[in-house]
């Protein structure tokens, strides 16, 4: 087995065992030891410093994966370009730094108004930023060095790892708010220190004049006019897109701003419940990018047409399932979790992220053909688009609906970007991924949330409304009603691939 395929495994283990530690976490040690307040100043610092590391990064961590091969001579030698990784980063700190300076007394007067909590631990904003900007530093570097499993068990394990025992620590009354704080940020901390580590060990013998020369920037061999510019402009393209991909984090902040922590601690769970959604387009779309990739590379458009009909059919029957077995379930859930009253509230929040979630997932592939085809430059303007969108509708619609206003602001601004993307893709490709087998989905869901209503109000008093007879009531009615979905998948063929496995595994039975 390859490197490249070890690499793959461990990392996918990693992830794994990175959502069973987050949503034990999160349902079973935050709901039940933090108050809604608490929660919401956790996401709003996460989110914050996720936002400003990215920005503080300059696109160095796409540039430095773009460009490695231009700087490596041979598998041991590579020019310094780890010291430049290291360097560029600390310039956009340093602006970041500055800016954060400048603002912060508006800052402090925007969130004191209804987040005064967060306000009392601005000034661990900063330290937070830079561990998590260089743990994703040295995580590029490992990657670039062919080594990914370890910082990504880093981030995924370690991290949530650290941040689960703060949680205990602070529930059973063993540090104070302020240790909890500091702990929380350590752990960023301790993650950036394991990667530098790690990456400096790896370094000692994969590159050539060891750690003394891994960091040493060949300023002789970029005094190349043509690589400098060519770097400049990727950086930039890289950069405007990068508050498109931070969309997400809009959500918490601005409610943190307009409305307060404890909302944005309701939001932060119905968030995390929403984006299970988004599970199978993580698997199925990295699987898919490079066949379609290929196909438009050796201009097979008949072939990229195909292809991305069956990404998008199966990622819309994949994201709606999983939100239609969520919502049938979601009253069991919160009565399940501790202090599952204080978030309930947030139950419309998470079918109307699951929404936008499934238009994500369904029409991404919209985007890979756009990124693929020689009109990739033209995602500049969807990615300015996106972020203006956002930025917008969550000021307007926050001030109106609270955390729901936040969901919706993301619904309608992705649900305007990917029907000009759309658009724009079938005007410029003649590529369109929807076709009838999505009516035939939509038909089957429309079908299931039916038979949902029935179920309720037939055979769910049978069970009772005391939890266990709750969860058992989950238990039979996910099973019934997945088989029931699988059944309508299979018979209306809407995916060749789901019949073949279903076909495979009844013969194996036969036999």
């Amino acid at each position: 087995m390859g490197v490249i395929a070890r690499q793959s495994i461990k990392g996918t283990l990693a992830t794994y065992a990175g959502v069973v530690i987050g949503f034990i976490s999160t349902f079973f040690v935050v709901t039940r030891y933090l108050t809604t307040e608490e929660v919401g100043l956790t996401r709003v610092m996460v989110d914050a410093t996720m936002l400003f590391a990215s920005l503080s990064l300059l696109a160095n961590n796409s540039t430095m994966q773009r460009f490695f091969p231009y700087f490596r001579s041979s598998r041991l030698a590579h020019h310094g370009v780890f010291g430049l990784s290291v360097l560029v980063p600390l310039v956009g700190f340093v602006l970041f730094l500055a800016l954060f300076l400048i603002f912060k007394g508006t800052l402090m007067t925007v969130y004191g108004q209804r987040s005064a909590l967060l306000t009392d631990y601005f000034y661990v904003l900063p330290m937070m930023t830079f561990f998590v900007l260089y743990m994703l530093v040295f995580e590029t570097n490992s990657i670039l060095l062919m080594r990914l499993s370890v910082p990504k068990t880093v981030r995924e394990v370690g991290v949530k790892l650290m941040n689960l025992v703060s949680y205990l620590l602070y529930g059973y009354g063993v540090v104070s708010l302020d240790v909890f704080v500091w702990l929380f940020c350590g752990s960023y901390a301790v993650a950036m220190v394991l990667n530098v580590v790690y990456v400096m060990a790896i370094g000692s013998k994969d590159v050539e004049g060891g750690v003394a020369a891994m960091f040493k920037v060949d300023w002789a061999f970029l005094r190349d006019g043509a690589l400098w510019r060519e770097m400049l402009r990727f950086s930039l393209f890289m950069l405007a897109g990068m508050l498109a991909t931070n969309m997400p984090l809009f959500g918490s902040l601005f409610l943190g701003a307009k409305v307060g922590l404890a909302t944005t601690g309701v939001y932060t769970i119905a968030f995390y419940i929403a984006n299970v959604v988004d599970v199978p387009y993580r698997s199925l779309g990295a699987i898919a990018q490079p066949v379609l990739s290929a196909a438009i590379k050796e201009g097979d458009w008949d072939e990229a047409k195909r292809m991305a009909k069956q990404v998008s059919v199966h990622q819309f029957l994949a994201s709606t399932m999983v939100l239609y077995l969520i919502w049938i379930n979601l009253d069991t859930l919160f009565a399940v979790i501790p202090n599952g009253g204080d978030y309930v509230g947030g139950m419309s929040v998470v079918l109307i992220l699951g929404l936008s979630r499934v238009i994500c997932s369904t029409s991404n592939v919209s985007a890979d053909l756009l990124n693929y085809s020689r009109y990739y430059s033209r995602m500049l303007f969807f990615s300015l688009f996106l972020t203006i969108m956002a930025l917008v509708m969550n000021n307007k619609l926050i001030g109106l609906w609270g955390m729901n206003g936040a969901a919706a602001a993301t619904l309608i601004t992705y649900a305007m970007y990917y029907a000009l993307l759309l658009t724009e893709v079938w005007v410029k490709l003649k590529v369109f991924p929807y076709s009838m087998r999505h009516l035939k989905v939509a038909v089957i869901l429309a079908a299931l949330v039916v038979l949902n209503l029935l179920w309720a109000r037939v055979v769910a008093p049978l069970f009772g409304t005391e939890v266990v007879g709750l969860v058992a009531d989950s238990v039979v009615k996910t099973v019934v009603l997945a088989l029931a979905a699988l059944a309508a998948v299979y018979g209306w063929k809407v995916s060749p691939s789901i019949n073949d496995i279903v076909d495979r595994v009844l013969k194996r039975r036969k036999a």
